[in-house]
Formats: structure tokens, sequence, C-alpha cells
């Protein structure tokens, strides 16, 4: 058994690993493509410039990673934690001030980046994680791994099917004891939630909660936390209807925040849910770098899911000149994908998503979807309909 308390083997020891990538001057001149390994592990394929993105984007992090220090050394191990002031609260003036001053310094710092060595125990206090946990007994996720041993349900054996599929040739997600780790955190997830159960695209937000937690069990709560609390309701269940208001969210926004792209992809006959709906249900966990990926998610665990709309946006910014000079749907996809992989600078796009793209609040988010839920769950239902009516005159 493994033990879920144990730390992970796959995911900390690649978080120490910050080498400068050094490729030949050869490669530089030849503008050859050059492989390497990120900060999880993962394989990456780009050119010198990339490299040198990397290794820019890498130093930046050992200065955040220096802030952090000197404000844990200043303010405390858990400073973070003291931003917040209860109703009717009788505090005094100046811990009220403290208390404001650290939460908008908190935020500042969040969307700088947060140290890897630092995110597992910053992302389960600040997500709510550890407050979710603190509510069952210690026993919890134990009790239940060990309880549905040998269990085999629909949501097991798609699991089951899909463990292959995730991240294939990562050094250690893609071998016996990473598909055991990923294994055991969905099908317990699928059995704590039976209205989700398991839908395909929770094992790559899994998988890589794997690789920056520090315990299985860790991992297992940010899933959780994730799922029902920070994202959207009804966005992994069965008829994804959480996740089509988003998409219809989405859209609206792109007409308001990037009129001119709208314009040309509905002339087009470009759905931008075509490339949007993986970005939403993986978290940008299949499409960003997994190092940009974690700044995107160090930013959703803090200020919540509205983050996922001005990341998005701002990808479909960045190549404005680019996507109204396209002619067909393909190339929109094309300049979609190549532009996500080669994200190697998370500031860029995080500079475009909060400074570009402009504020967007939770309660603005939650206004649109529910303006656009009734017309989502009458499709949904005419669809249902469709469905059975084919299945009664194939009879």
């Amino acid at each position: 058994m493994y033990g879920s308390k144990n730390k992970i083997e796959g995911g900390c020891e690649y978080q120490s690993q910050t080498s400068i990538l050094r490729p030949s001057i050869h490669s530089r001149r030849a503008n050859l493509t050059v492989k390497f390994q990120d900060l999880y592990g993962f394989s990456v394929e780009g050119n010198v410039d990339d490299v040198n993105v990397l290794n820019e984007v890498r130093e930046k992090v050992r200065q955040q990673g220096r802030v952090w220090w000197a404000l844990e050394a200043n303010k405390g191990a858990n400073w973070y934690l003291h931003t917040t002031i209860g109703q009717g609260s009788a505090l005094t003036s100046s811990l009220k001030l403290s208390a404001l001053t650290n939460a908008i310094t908190l935020k500042k710092l969040i969307r700088k980046g947060i140290p890897p060595v630092l995110r597992p125990k910053i992302w389960f206090s600040l997500s709510g994680a550890a407050k979710k946990k603190s509510t069952v007994p210690d026993s919890y996720y134990d009790d239940l791994t060990k309880a549905l041993e040998g269990k085999v349900t629909p949501a097991t054996r798609q699991i089951d099917h899909d463990l292959p599929r995730t991240f294939p040739g990562h050094p250690w997600l893609d071998t016996p004891k990473g598909h055991a780790a990923l294994r055991r955190v969905l099908v317990v997830y699928s059995f704590r939630d039976s209205d989700v159960g398991y839908c395909q695209g929770l094992n790559y937000v899994a998988a890589l909660l794997l690789l920056v937690m520090k315990t299985e069990e860790d991992a297992f709560w940010m899933l959780a936390v994730l799922v029902e609390n920070v994202l959207v309701n009804d966005c992994y269940t069965n008829n994804l209807s959480g996740c089509h208001v988003e998409q219809r969210v989405f859209k609206d926004l792109l007409v308001k925040k990037c009129p001119r792209i709208a314009s040309h992809l509905e002339a087009l006959g470009f759905d931008v849910s075509l490339v949007t709906t993986e970005w939403f249900l993986c978290l940008f966990s299949k499409s960003l770098p997994s190092e940009t990926t974690l700044r995107v998610w160090d930013v959703i665990f803090y200020e919540g899911a509205k983050v996922i709309f001005n990341v998005a946006l701002a990808i479909f910014k960045m190549k404005e000149d680019e996507l109204l000079l396209t002619h067909h749907v393909g190339e929109v996809i094309s300049i979609l994908q190549i532009t996500t992989h080669r994200l190697f600078d998370p500031d860029d796009l995080l500079t475009v998503a909060f400074d570009k793209i402009g504020s967007m609040t939770t309660n603005t988010i939650s206004k649109q979807r529910k303006k656009q839920e009734p017309e989502v769950m009458k499709e949904l239902d005419q669809r249902i309909r469709r469905l059975n009516s084919l299945k009664m005159e194939g009879k």
C-alpha cells in the first residue's frame, strides 16, 4: 500500500532542480529544436530562445523566493493566513491595518508566483483544503482507500482506461507507482462525490496536483476543494452543464473584451469552445507548460475561478494580430495550440491577463452564469429528448 502520509517521489524532487539550461552555440546558430526537462519532470521541446526565456523565469523564481523568505523572517512563517478581519471584530486599528497590508502584499506576491518549495503549504492553507480536511477524521482518506480496494464501477473502469494516457512518458506519473497513486486519488474522489464520480479532465488535474503536493492525501484534498469550492458547480458532472455555462460566459466576455477577435472568428464560423473546453476542464494542464500552468493555479487557488477567464482571454489577446489574419478554422487552432505550448514565460501571460484584459469580479462572472444557465439547461434537455427519440425509433 502506498502510504498517503509519505512524501510523493515524483514531484518534490524536480522542484529543487533549478539549474540553468545551456544548449550549445551550434544550436543557437542552426536554430535547432532542443529538448529539456522542466521543473516538474516533463519533457519540453523548444528553440534556444525558449530556453533563454526559461532561464530568465527560473532566475525570477529564485529572486521571488528571497522575497517570500524575507517576509517569513519578518512577519512569521504563517503571515499569509492573517489577511482577513471577521465581522464585528474587536481588533485594534493597528492589527486591522496589518491584516489589510498583508492581504494587499499577498495578492501581489501570488500573482508574481509562489516559490515551488512553498507552494504545497500555501496552496493547502489558502485554498480551503486544510479547513475541508479538518472536518473529517484524520484517517478519512486511508479508510476510504482501504475500503475501496478491489471495487469495480463504471468510474473505476474509465479511470483505469485513462491512467496510461495521462501525461505518457513522464518519469514518475507514467510508472506503476505513479499510476497507482493517481488511481487512488481519483477512485477515492469518485466515491466521495457521487454526482461527479469521475470525469475525463480530472485525471490531468489530479496528476499535476500529485507532482506539487507533498503527500497523496494532500493532493486528494486539493482536488476536493477545487471541484467543490473553487470551480463552478456541475463542471464535471455527467452532462457537464457547468462547463457548458462557462463556455457561454467566455464567449460573451470575448465579445466584450476582444471584440475584433470575436467578430473575425464568428465570420470564420469558428466556435471557440473547440479549444477552450479543454482549457477549462483541464485548467490549462494539457495546454500550457507545467511551470506556467502552476503559476496560473497559484492565482486560481487564491482569487477563484474568475482567473480562468482572464487567462483564456489573455491567450487570444496575445495573438490578436495573427488571429485577425487567419482565413480558415484550422489556422486559428494551429495558432492557439502553438502559442499555448510555447508560453514559457508566465509573467507575459499574467500581465496581459490582469493588466490588458482588465478586472473581472467574481460577482460579475456569477451574474453572467445565472444569465446563461437556463439556456444551457434547455439545450441539454432538448439533446436528451432527441437521443431518447432516436432510441425509440431504433427499437
